[in-house]
């Protein structure tokens, strides 16, 4: 393995946190902020 592969390889591990961090993140303001409109808990 080169080690450009090996680079991108390791490097790859932390975008895709972040994006499945972010999806998450945006679903939970998204309800937050309904819930809030509506005057409802959030739980």
């Amino acid at each position: 393995m080169t080690s450009a592969a090996l680079t991108v390889y390791v490097l790859m591990w932390p975008v895709l946190v972040a994006v499945v961090l972010f999806v998450i993140s945006r679903g939970f303001f998204r309800e937050w902020a309904e819930a809030r409109r509506n005057g409802e808990d959030l739980i």
